[in-house]
């Protein structure tokens, strides 16, 4: 660590860094989103399956983020309790487009919830409702009452609808989940 860090570190200059895993089933647009809050000249042009995980880091304009890109393919989910521990906010994605696999993405964030590492945490859980784009996608608020959201009273929580290809409401969310993190680390 140079002296310029040492001193920025030391002035409250540099930004704190903090840790996000990003859930949701295969296929919700959880790489996309994560690609598209990077600076536009690290942004990837080609989006794959993510296999296991990949790890990403952006910044917003006080912390810099470390995210838990995590695979949402069935044989890979059980990973992700590996990292409820590290975790200090959680990104979940929903693909708003799929009502058949809303079921599923209730049951995976009802075992989130109930794991001892979340369970008895005021981690700040920001829901993108992604693919607002296409034509058979439901309203956030039609989101939150399938994911029965409502009943998640001992953590804060927000949901956004967002096109992660075009990058619409993901700026809203990062606010959202920046204004959080700092609220609990003061």
């Amino acid at each position: 660590m140079g002296l310029l860090d040492k001193l920025s570190g030391l002035l409250g200059l540099k930004k704190k860094e903090v840790h996000v895993l990003c859930l949701g089933l295969d296929n919700s647009g959880k790489t996309t989103i994560i690609n598209k809050l990077k600076p536009s000249n690290a942004q990837s042009q080609d989006i794959v399956p993510t296999i296991g995980f990949n790890i990403e880091k952006f910044k917003s304009s006080s912390l810099s983020f470390t995210v838990f890109d995590m695979s949402g393919q069935g044989r890979y989910r059980n990973l992700w309790e590996h990292y409820y521990k590290e975790g200090q906010a959680i990104i979940f994605v929903i693909d708003s487009s799929d009502r058949l696999r809303m079921v599923v993405a209730k049951e995976e964030l009802d075992t989130l919830l109930n794991h001892p590492d979340i369970k008895h945490r005021r981690i700040p859980i920001l829901f993108f409702a992604n693919k607002m784009d296409l034509r058979d996608a439901v309203t956030s608020v039609k989101v939150s009452q399938l994911l029965c959201l409502e009943n998640i009273k001992d953590k804060p929580w927000h949901i956004c609808a967002s096109d992660a290809i075009k990058g619409e409401g993901l700026q809203e969310g990062v606010d959202w989940l920046q204004d959080q993190i700092q609220a609990v680390k003061t």
